[in-house]
């Protein structure tokens, strides 16, 4: 199998297969419902539902009791251009949108499958 292993903080997170082979994995365990390569394309195009709305942003980060400056650390911006995010200032794209759901574990993102 050509597998890559995509890891995050030194431990494996994702396994990323050819379709073909994801397939096969699919019927050899015996599960009929197979995802669609349109349905996985339309999932990865709306990134804006990632976020319940950025206008809750800072309320969802203080809520989980983050500070501004560590979750701009860990999603890989400044401190400050956090702030125009929360403040609506600045609207992230989607790469930092996802980073922000991942990091604020926002229910659906995170689940495990």
């Amino acid at each position: 199998m050509d597998i890559q292993i995509i890891t995050r903080e030194g431990e494996p997170e994702y396994a990323v297969l050819p379709w073909a082979q994801y397939q096969a994995l699919l019927k050899a365990a015996g599960i009929k419902e197979q995802v669609s390569p349109e349905a996985t394309k339309l999932q990865a195009a709306t990134p804006d539902a990632i976020l319940p709305g950025l206008d809750q942003l800072r309320s969802l980060r203080e809520g989980k009791g983050i500070a501004i400056e560590a979750l701009a650390r860990t999603v890989g911006i400044s401190p400050s251009y956090l702030a125009m995010i929360e403040s609506g200032e600045r609207l992230p794209d989607a790469a930092i949108r996802r980073s922000l759901a991942w990091e604020l574990t926002v229910p659906g993102w995170r689940e495990e499958s």
